[in-house]
């Protein structure tokens, strides 16, 4: 019989697993693709709690900087540099806040707003990168306000989306998650 321990290492593994593959369903964009990663990295957080959940996702950037084909463009130690950078630094953070914001009771409504935080983690990690990335990589001269409207404001409509889709999984999977860390004696949210 496995431990919770065992299970949550499982779950994360899933979850890495969950968002490689998000990648490759893309729909591609100027600069920044459309993809269903953004799906899995909020509910990840919201299955896994704040802790597992952004280990599943730094375990998922730690693999594409080693060079596994695991993000929507190139792999590897490069990515550093690339416009998209911020927003996988982005996936860390976002998983961790929706983890955060909807432990406790599962309801529907927290875990929407914990995935519209967790989307706000992710567009503000990604437009600072991607600001320093246009000016001082690529050397284009762009605003603050010109990178919203580059990196956040073709997304908006297809992540919020996104979003709700993982607020109204998560409200139907968390709940015998919660009950699975409950039976092991443990908090949520951890």
């Amino acid at each position: 019989m496995f431990n919770f321990e065992t299970k949550s290492v499982i779950l994360a593994g899933l979850f890495v697993c969950l968002t490689a593959v998000g990648a490759w369903i893309r729909i591609p964009f100027p600069i920044v693709p459309l993809t269903l990663q953004v799906f899995f990295v909020l509910l990840s957080g919201m299955c896994l709690g704040p802790k597992w959940g952004a280990m599943s996702q730094a375990v998922y950037i730690g693999m594409g900087l080693i060079g596994l084909p695991v993000f929507a463009g190139a792999s590897g130690p490069h990515i550093l540099f690339s416009p998209t950078f911020g927003y996988l630094v982005g996936f860390i953070l976002a998983s961790y806040v929706t983890g955060k914001v909807s432990s406790g009771e599962a309801k529907f409504f927290r875990f929407l707003g914990s995935s519209l935080l967790g989307l706000l983690a992710i567009y503000l990690c990604g437009i600072i990168g991607l600001y320093l990335n246009l000016n001082f990589v690529i050397g284009k001269e762009v605003s603050f306000i010109g990178t919203i409207k580059i990196g956040v404001l073709p997304f908006l409509a297809a992540d919020a989306l996104k979003a709700a889709a993982a607020a109204i999984l998560a409200s139907r999977v968390a709940p015998q998650l919660l009950n699975m860390r409950a039976r092991a004696g443990l908090k949520t949210g951890t």
